[in-house]
This record gives C-alpha cells, sequence and structure tokens, in this order.
C-alpha cells in the first residue's frame, strides 16, 4: 500500500506534463541574462589581477638562504596526473635532503592544488601565474631553476592558505 501512495503522489498533472512552467522559467532566465551590461576585457592589454586564491601554475617557495623544499616526495605521490618528478639528495646543511631533481610536466598539470594542500613546508603553491606558453612540449617541463619564485612574490597566498587551513 506504500508504494501505491508513493506512485500516487509522483504523478504529474496537465501543465507539469507539459513542461511549460518550467520552459516558462528558462525562458525568463534566458531573457534576464540577455539584457545585462555586458564585460569584455581587453586581454593583452588589460590584464587580469586574480585573487590570491586563484590557482596557477604551482611554484617553488624560495627563501633568501635557499628553497623550502626538503624532497620528500609527498607531492609527486598525490598528484593525480603524475605530473610532478621529485629526486632526493643528502646534504650536510641544517636541512638534511634537498631535491636534486625536481620537475613539474605542465602539459600533465590539472592545477588541482593536491600538491600544494600536502607539502609540510609549504614549499609549492599555486602562483597567480595564467600565462602559459610553450613552444615545444621540452619547454613545458619545468625544472626547479625555473619554478622557483621570491617568497615576497608569493606572500598574498601564503597568508590565505594559513587563513583558510
Amino acid at each position: 500500500m506504500n508504494v501505491k501512495t508513493n506512485i500516487e503522489s509522483e504523478r504529474l498533472n496537465f501543465w507539469e506534463k507539459l513542461y511549460i512552467p518550467e520552459i516558462a522559467k528558462g525562458l525568463a532566465s534566458t531573457f534576464g541574462a540577455m539584457f545585462k551590461p555586458k564585460f569584455t576585457r581587453s586581454y593583452p592589454e588589460e590584464k587580469m589581477i586574480p585573487s590570491p586564491s586563484y590557482r596557477g601554475r604551482p611554484v617553488l617557495v624560495l627563501e633568501e638562504d635557499g628553497g623550502r623544499c626538503v624532497a620528500c616526495g609527498l607531492c609527486s605521490r598525490v598528484c593525480p596526473a603524475l605530473a610532478i618528478e621529485v629526486q632526493p639528495d643528502e646534504t650536510d646543511k641544517e636541512k638534511e635532503r634537498f631535491p636534486k631533481l625536481f620537475e613539474i610536466n605542465m602539459l600533465r598539470c590539472i592545477f588541482c592544488g593536491f600538491c600544494e594542500e600536502v607539502c609540510p613546508e609549504e614549499a609549492i603553491v599555486m602562483s597567480v601565474d595564467y600565462e602559459l606558453v610553450f613552444t615545444s612540449q621540452e619547454d613545458a617541463i619545468l625544472p626547479k631553476d625555473k619554478l622557483y619564485k621570491p617568497i615576497q612574490e608569493l606572500q598574498p597566498r601564503l597568508e590565505w592558505l594559513r587563513y583558510n587551513k
């Protein structure tokens, strides 16, 4: 008896069968959007300034005494696109490890931000860089010297990350 009651309550009336109210709602939404003012950005001349929450190109944080990365490899393990390759090396300095090889294949990167979330040292962050142009596939594989960015440029993103964790 419960099944019959549920079926009877799900029956549509005549207007609902024709979908006219839903079509009218869709048309109203479309016409409302048509008459709103248009917004166009003249891209090369007028650059977009992204907010700190924007996830652009992943970069490595560079401090005065060198990079923060300790080559733990968590970023490469968590990357769903397998875009990051890390090979550690050891040293006698304060940090016992550093990346001998750190590469990101930007053709594979999906800008998910998992590498940034898992990094225990806040060594890799998503920058506000959105202009990515490569002339060949080899140019799209960025080594660590092309990934380093000074900490002063990344400070807004680092503060946003600390506030939103």
